[in-house]
This record gives structure tokens, sequence and C-alpha cells, in this order.
């Protein structure tokens, strides 16, 4: 591809995630808060009773980048966390109804801003799509694993 395909590419990539994130920072921001905060709730939402170890694994992140934010969602009653009933050193993390309420909050523009593109671009382009973004996180999913 030509610098100039590229460049578009980058600056399309660029506007994309800033038009798919400004809802959720809105939010986030009345809570003096940020994506590192959404990011926890999605991926306890998804993966109920999560160890934080697990967590910090998929995100591959350190547990002091984490440490902060998790504890600032669990003071505020949005995350709780309990000890594993097979080895109690292990803490395994789950979203109260508070939490699902404001991952939903959260991640509800997003789906709506997902569907409305899809919808627009069809089948065929999210294919593509789907395939690009699976190519562009592939290393950074290696990493993970």
């Amino acid at each position: 591809m030509n610098p100039k395909h590229l460049n578009e590419a980058q600056e399309l990539l660029f506007y994309a995630y800033r038009a798919f994130t400004a809802a959720p920072d809105a939010l986030l921001d009345e809570r003096g808060w940020n994506r590192v905060h959404h990011r926890l709730l999605h991926f306890i939402n998804r993966d109920p009773g999560i160890s934080v170890n697990g967590l910090l694994e998929k995100l591959g992140v350190s547990k002091q980048a984490v440490h902060g934010p998790l504890k600032a969602l669990v003071d505020a009653g949005l995350v709780q966390s309990m000890a594993d009933e097979e080895d109690r050193r292990v803490k395994c993390l789950t979203l109260t109804p508070a939490g699902e309420q404001l991952e939903a909050a959260l991640s509800g523009p997003q789906y709506a801003l997902l569907n409305e593109v899809f919808d627009t671009a069809g089948a065929q382009a999210v294919a593509g799509w789907q395939t690009v973004m699976r190519a562009l996180a592939a290393s950074a999913l290696a990493d993970v694993a």
C-alpha cells in the first residue's frame, strides 16, 4: 500500500476510535475515571468470576496498572472481590448490579454505533472489517496468550 493510503487508514482509525469512545468517555469523566475503568468493567462483565491474575493476563498489564482503578470500582460498589472457593488466596471478580448497570451504560452507545455502521456497510464489508481488526489485534492477543 502506498503512504497516502496508509496515512488515510491511520487517520480513519484515529477518528473511528474517537467516535467509538466519546460517549463512554463522557460518562467516565463525570466520575473522574478513564478508559481503564471501562476496560475492567467490560472484561469482568464478559467473564464473571475472573481472577485478578486472569484479568491482568487478558489485559496484558501489570498489577500496579490496575490496582488504583480496580480499587476505585470496588470502593464504589461496582465490582465485588471474593476469595476463590478452591484456593482462598485467589481473588475472583464479579460486577455488582450497579456495576452491570454502569457497564451497560458505557458499552450501550458503542454497541449502538457498531450496529448502525454495520447495518450501513453490509455483511461483506463487516466481514472484511473483522478480518482487518483480527489481524491488527493478533500481536496484542499473542502477547496476552
